[in-house]
């Protein structure tokens, strides 16, 4: 796990989702803001974020919703857009998420320098976006093909909105990823984007592959990170850097700051 102290300069990182608005193509796109509003938002955003002092961002079309299991070209152009116009800025590793497609994920981290993409990246869910199936022997060939063998694979096992459609215990599903996949991380995730990782079913992920690194994927929150690290690897944090606390609401900074100070605390 060497790896994970190199690149992003602690044991046990932070990292923190900027969630990007709607973008073309999207339902609830704002067509008189325009792409413009789309990259200024993501911009006070990022921003509050590495000021904040979080280890890590990745960027994601968290707002693109519902989601497609395969998204259009302009979805990850217009991410790639945004990705560019702050690029300048950019000052810690980034990665980026395009949600729930990992051939787009993978494309973007190409044109962009992503350091890392998460995404599901195997196995076959039913889930609130019909019949989710994976080719996870074609992604990794994808992979090979851009060129991108250094760009981590974060493998969120337990997805938001879905289950697995075979009846298997989360911790036999994360053994057999780790050796079918050679994940650089497995993501375990609550039941939606700011709902807490189920500390139980964490702690079994990670007993069974206690050499994979794992990390806790939504729902981490400044009374409960103390907790969840005593199991993971490090953490990807979202809803709780928001106003209020609420997915829907902008990143505020003196909330990012409050909590990577207690995470500071902790590690």
């Amino acid at each position: 796990m060497e790896w994970i102290k190199q690149l992003f300069g602690t044991e046990k990182p932070i990292i923190a989702m900027c969630h990007l608005r709607p973008m073309p193509g999207d339902p609830y796109y704002d067509k008189d803001g325009g792409m413009r509003k789309v990259v200024d938002e993501a911009y006070r955003e990022f921003t509050a974020l590495q000021e904040g002092g979080v280890d890590a961002v990745m960027f994601s079309n968290e707002f693109s919703m519902p989601y497609l299991k395969k998204v259009n070209p302009e979805t990850t152009a217009s991410m790639a857009r945004v990705i560019g116009e702050l690029m300048h800025e950019i000052k810690i590793p980034f990665g980026v998420n395009v949600l729930w497609d990992p051939f787009a994920s993978l494309d973007l981290a190409a044109a962009t320098g992503a350091k890392f993409i998460r995404e599901i990246m195997s196995g076959v869910y039913a889930s609130d976006f019909g019949l989710w199936d994976t080719n996870t022997g074609e992604i990794a060939r994808h992979r090979v093909r851009l060129g991108l063998e250094d760009c981590k694979l974060l493998f969120n096992i337990v997805p938001e909105a879905a289950q697995y459609l075979a009846p298997r215990e989360v911790s036999d599903i994360a053994k057999t990823t780790v050796f079918n996949n050679s994940p650089d991380v497995i993501c375990v995730s609550g039941m939606t984007a700011g709902v807490g990782t189920d500390m139980g079913v964490l702690a079994r992920v990670k007993n069974a592959i206690p050499n994979c690194p794992v990390f806790a994927n939504t729902g981490c929150r400044i009374n409960t990170i103390e907790e969840i690290f005593k199991i993971a690897d490090g953490a990807v944090v979202g809803t709780t850097f928001k106003k209020d606390g609420k997915f829907e609401n902008n990143v505020e900074k003196s909330r990012v700051v409050a909590f990577m100070d207690k995470v500071h605390s902790i590690r």
